[in-house]
């Protein structure tokens, strides 16, 4: 299988179940509120607390994976936030180009081109990868989608926790501690991983339902900074935290890969809960742009990059 097959594979089921989406929203007048709530009150809780709980988490590789998933996360953020504000973006837009510029697709688009690309011990390292920018996703993501609705810092972290996805990463690190999680093939897990694995594609609808209403010109033009900052500065930041922190091999390749995925679409859920309209626009209008525009961008960018991971041109 060619490298654009892969790539094709990973961005066609993304657009067709947006498409499908779109097509709802335009036609049907789908309100994306309930579904909102629905993914971040109980479908988003189980998938995080199911990948967390199975996923192998060990060693000091997977430490130092961690913590360079942690460093990109803040410098990029640091970036964003300042080349937003430079740009003459308010909040709650200005959260929305943070978290587009910053998160990364490395689930349903980075997990089948890592393992592609660098085989068995790609696709592991790319799951760890997720596991750990779930975390940031929802305590660093919720409280930068939040800011732009409260009056306060301190009302924004008290909307952070008073989210089930954060229990749901606590719960997961005891049960992880203590050696407490049930067989995979239980009842209890079985449900846990039905109801996770519904998050996804519910989350393409929500894209899709929102992408109705936002592809004008306009839009599209607005958030090409944030599209270039995701596919063409995030990679370059994550070659040079992974120097710092001595990830090298197959383990450093992909998780540049992975910081250099497009933007992540669990960001369009945080920003429909929390974000509002700034000029016309919506946050949640301008992550769900700069999701189709970086998704259909990256098949050059990351064309490219695994070309040069390969090569060992990187890292």
């Amino acid at each position: 299988m060619s490298l654009l097959s892969v790539l094709g594979s990973a961005v066609l089921p993304v657009i067709a179940v947006a498409g499908v989406g779109a097509v709802l929203g335009r036609y049907r007048g789908v309100d994306v509120k309930p579904l909102s709530d629905v993914t971040l009150y109980v479908l988003a809780p189980a998938l995080v607390f199911y990948s967390l709980v199975t996923t192998p988490i060990t060693g000091a590789t997977a430490a130092r994976l961690f913590a360079g998933v942690a460093a990109f996360t803040v410098v990029l953020v640091g970036i964003a936030e300042g080349a937003g504000r430079a740009l003459g973006e308010e909040d709650p837009v200005l959260g929305g180009f943070v978290l587009s510029s910053t998160f990364a697709n490395a689930g349903n688009y980075g997990i089948p081109l890592s393992a592609f690309a660098f085989g068995a011990l790609g696709r592991s390292t790319a799951v760890l990868y997720i596991a750990a920018q779930s975390v940031l996703m929802y305590t660093v993501g919720v409280y930068v989608a939040a800011r732009g609705e409260a009056v306060s810092a301190r009302t924004a972290v008290r909307r952070v926790f008073g989210l089930p996805l954060i229990y749901a990463v606590l719960a997961a690190g005891v049960v992880r501690t203590f050696d407490l999680a049930p067989p995979t093939d239980t009842a209890l897990m079985e449900t846990i991983r039905l109801t996770g694995d519904a998050a996804i594609p519910v989350m393409l609808l929500m894209l899709g339902i929102q992408l109705a209403d936002a592809t004008s010109g306009s839009s599209v033009r607005r958030v090409l900074p944030a599209s270039g900052l995701k596919l063409f500065v995030a990679p370059v930041v994550a070659v040079g935290i992974a120097l710092v922190l001595g990830l090298d091999g197959t383990v450093g390749r992909v998780f540049v890969l992975e910081c250099a995925m497009p933007a992540a679409v669990t960001p369009l859920m945080l920003t429909i809960e929390f974000g509002g309209t700034d000029e016309g626009l919506s946050a949640a209008d301008f992550v769900s742009t700069t999701i189709l525009v970086s998704t259909l961008a990256s098949l050059v960018t990351l064309t490219g990059l695994v070309a040069l991971l390969q090569a060992g041109v990187v890292l």
